[in-house]
């Protein structure tokens, strides 16, 4: 488990980031990880049905792999040709929960 995870930290600088695309409701944007770091992906992440395909993932699964980015961000899309590229969107004008600490510091103002 540890070495897994100090191989996949010698990838994370090289996971590339698109720049951030939009339509009238949802920015969008591609992840694309380098083609050994997709060999370090647990199994559990695979599709059955097309085990060399990722199946959706959740906000955990995609940073345990190294993929970091602001909050809101959903896997929404698999593009099953190219299993390391991952499609993610947001809402547009997403704006992220205000943290219980800060609204217990707003409210003794």
């Amino acid at each position: 488990m540890a070495e897994r995870a100090s191989k996949i930290e010698e990838y994370i600088e090289k996971i590339h980031y698109s720049d951030r695309y939009s339509d009238d409701i949802y920015e969008y944007r591609h992840v694309i990880l380098p083609k050994p770091l997709l060999k370090l992906v647990p199994k559990e992440y695979f599709d059955k049905e097309q085990p060399n395909c990722l199946r959706l993932l959740r906000e955990d699964e995609w940073r345990g792999i190294g993929i970091t980015q602001s909050l809101g961000w959903e896997h929404y899309e698999i593009h099953a040709p190219e299993p390391h590229v991952l499609l993610f969107r947001r809402p547009k004008n997403y704006v992220p929960p205000q943290q219980p600490q800060m609204m217990k510091q707003t409210r003794k103002k």
